[in-house]
């Protein structure tokens, strides 16, 4: 079973987190959510406070299929901040393995750290001025080699079900996308 690590910071955009934790669970993958602060209890972008499954402390990142970092502000700015995050996501990298961003943080944490250089990205609107090294798609889900990115909210649900397509299968993506609705949703 495919193993992914949920970083949260305060601030996170709330359904860019929590729409991939429940398709990806509801695909039977094994998610832990991840404070990043001081307390389990993490408040996100529009206050509501979520219960992280670790404090960041806790993890040992090195069994992950994938790092996965929420945007929304200022959680990307405070995931960017955290340098055990920044190392940890780094190093994933490095090692081929995936790593995803959705929103502010693909422009605000990534791209700092050289991840998307050379790689195309997609972020969201106004946020594009900081993939300097990377080239811009503006698309929803933009996958390159290891590196998956969405652009926004709105694009939770395909960026959800892509990275369960790549951990999984796409059989047991379609398979929750038809469960949840969203495949009758996109065909309107």
């Amino acid at each position: 079973m495919a193993k992914v690590y949920v970083f949260l910071a305060d601030g996170f955009e709330d359904i860019e987190a929590l729409i991939p934790v429940d398709v990806w669970r509801r695909g039977g993958l094994d998610v832990t959510t991840v404070s990043i602060s001081d307390f389990p209890l993490v408040q996100t972008a529009h206050g509501v406070n979520i219960e992280a499954d670790i404090m960041f402390e806790q993890g040992d990142f090195s069994d992950a299929d994938l790092l996965f970092l929420p945007g929304g502000m200022p959680g990307a700015s405070n995931l960017h901040a955290h340098k055990g995050v920044c190392k940890a996501v780094v190093d994933h990298a490095a090692a081929g393995k995936k790593v995803a961003a959705i929103c502010a943080s693909p422009a605000v944490v990534l791209a700092p750290l050289g991840i998307l250089d050379g790689k195309r990205a997609t972020c969201y609107p106004g946020f594009e001025q900081a993939l300097t090294e990377a080239t811009y798609t503006a698309d929803l889900v933009t996958v390159d080699g290891n590196i998956t990115t969405g652009e926004g909210p709105a694009a939770a649900f395909p960026f959800a079900y892509e990275l369960l397509t790549q951990l999984k299968n796409q059989q047991t993506a379609d398979q929750i996308a038809e469960g949840m609705r969203y495949k009758h949703l996109m065909a309107k």
